[in-house]
């Protein structure tokens, strides 16, 4: 009953004039961001927060602000990945393996509807569970230590090898040469630089998202110049846009099953919305067998993946605030939001500023109505 007291009054606060254009701007601005590859959630949270600083915002509105852009960005990353086969943020790489052939069979209005949609039930089942669940999430996060971290990672990369069906060794290959490209640059534990060739540009390593960039955009550059010399001529859009009742019930199961798992990997701290992605693909891959046509513009293949990476970024605001953990590199930076108004995350926080919290948990209900909207 307290809970739902606190989150009323969570309303309340979200629901003022000012909140609600600041989280309307930010679900507009994070959109942008997280379309163009390159950018994503992270950069957009960083280059707002010293403007909301600079404008006196107070510490919950900011707050209301950063966390807007970042469900904006997860949001907006599929758009390219399913237009152009760029993925606009790590998250939505998976998006591309079934959205993208989607938009080149004219289906590409139905794609980028039920990825809105299914984004939209990611995000409320994640800020649901973050009001239900998060005392008991924060601690069984806290008791993850560095053997339940490895035994995740090499099941995300198991995730990974499957994702090939009948080709299996190409994406063990794939995720080696990733692995190899990941030792680039300093050595956290030891501080000893790795394969940097006296280069200071690698000091920082290989980023993910530039390595995702030059796979994912280069190469479908070259394709479409490909195809503009064949004149092949433009992919052309069918004149349905919105998914059908039979489209959502199709995917609906699928969308609830991995919006669970996209919150629970959320919570773990490091873990991310790429390996959420990852790990529901392959889940409901496995789950549809021969049935599925995943990889060829199966619907399901967009719907699952979308509804875990908006999760998992909810989730990575349970350690955060309840901890003082960052759960995402995005967090991290809206931690250092916090610190510039003095204000330290941890469990002392829910009964020192209830407003902030429950006005960000109240406002992030209100930025996913917005964002299914916009989107």
């Amino acid at each position: 009953m307290d809970t739902l007291q606190y989150l009323l009054n969570g309303f309340g606060v979200a629901l003022t004039v000012t909140n609600l254009v600041v989280a309307a701007l930010g679900a507009l601005i994070g959109t942008i961001v997280g379309m163009l590859p390159g950018l994503g959630p992270i950069n957009g949270v960083a280059i707002l927060m010293p403007i909301a600083f600079a404008l006196k915002l107070p510490p919950e509105t900011a707050l209301i602000l950063l966390a807007a852009v970042y469900m904006g960005c997860e949001f907006g990353g599929r758009i390219s990945a399913i237009l152009l086969n760029v993925p606009g943020d790590a998250g939505a790489i998976m998006t591309t393996l079934d959205g993208y052939p989607m938009a080149k069979a004219g289906q590409a209005g139905v794609a980028l509807s039920i990825s809105a949609w299914s984004s939209f039930i990611g995000g409320m089942v994640a800020t649901t569970g973050f009001v239900l669940f998060a005392p008991l999430l924060a601690r069984w996060a806290l008791a993850f230590g560095p053997a339940e971290y490895f035994a995740l990672m090499v099941f995300a990369f198991a995730c990974i090898t499957g994702l090939m069906g009948d080709a299996p060794m190409k994406a063990a290959l794939a995720a080696v040469i990733g692995l190899a490209l990941a030792t680039v640059g300093l050595d956290s534990n030891s501080g000893v630089y790795r394969f940097t060739a006296d280069n200071v540009h690698l000091s920082d390593g290989i980023q993910f998202i530039v390595v995702v960039i030059g796979l994912f955009s280069v190469s479908e550059i070259l394709l479409m110049l490909e195809q503009h010399f064949q004149s092949t001529g433009m992919i052309k859009a069918t004149g349905r846009s919105l998914f059908n009742l039979k489209e959502l019930a199709y995917t609906w199961w699928g969308t609830v099953r991995s919006s669970v798992v996209g919150f629970v990997v959320g919570v773990l701290p490091g873990a991310g919305a790429t390996i959420a992605s990852a790990m529901t693909y392959t889940m409901e891959k496995n789950i549809a067998g021969a049935s599925g046509t995943f990889g060829k513009g199966d619907i399901r293949g967009v719907a699952a993946p979308e509804a875990a990476n908006n999760a998992s970024a909810g989730g990575s605001f349970v350690p955060m605030l309840t901890l003082g953990v960052p759960g995402s590199g995005t967090t991290a930076v809206m931690m250092g939001a916090l610190a510039l108004y003095n204000i330290t995350p941890g469990p002392a926080l829910f009964t020192q500023n209830p407003n902030l919290v429950w006005g960000l948990i109240a406002s992030m209900f209100i930025a996913n109505v917005l964002l299914l909207v916009m989107n």
